[in-house]
């Protein structure tokens, strides 16, 4: 395994896994099931996760673990511009919860943005070597 897979694999170890019902965020379409991508990203499928994550507008989206994974998918197909963009757009959001993380540990929203940041931009560092 090449050392960007393996930091892009770093990177999925960090994203959001999921928003549990109860942390979600209510809104007048908490009935509607957002697919924040998780299990492609988590599958190693990135250009799959970000194919759904960009036809259901996520790019639009002020759900904090929607755009997290939305960076991560753009991290792992050597976008790095956008998923600064896409992490920023989720520590900006006027949204914030708690956001379980693959490892199984929760973590604020914002911190988890700030998390992937720093991954990304050691990742960016690391590749450039």
């Amino acid at each position: 395994m090449s050392p960007l897979s393996l930091a892009v694999a770093a990177l999925f170890a960090q994203a959001a896994v999921a928003v549990p019902a109860d942390a979600r965020p209510a809104s007048a379409d908490a009935a509607v099931y957002t697919d924040v991508a998780f299990t492609d990203l988590a599958a190693g499928r990135a250009q799959t996760a970000l194919a759904k994550l960009e036809s259901s507008g996520a790019a639009r989206s002020d759900d904090p673990a929607t755009l997290i994974n939305l960076g991560s998918a753009y991290a792992a197909v050597g976008q790095n511009g956008r998923a600064m963009t896409s992490y920023q757009a989720a520590i900006n959001s006027s949204q914030r919860y708690d956001l379980q993380m693959a490892d199984g540990s929760w973590v604020d929203s914002r911190e988890a943005a700030r998390m992937a940041i720093r991954r990304l931009l050691a990742t960016t560092a690391q590749a450039s070597r």
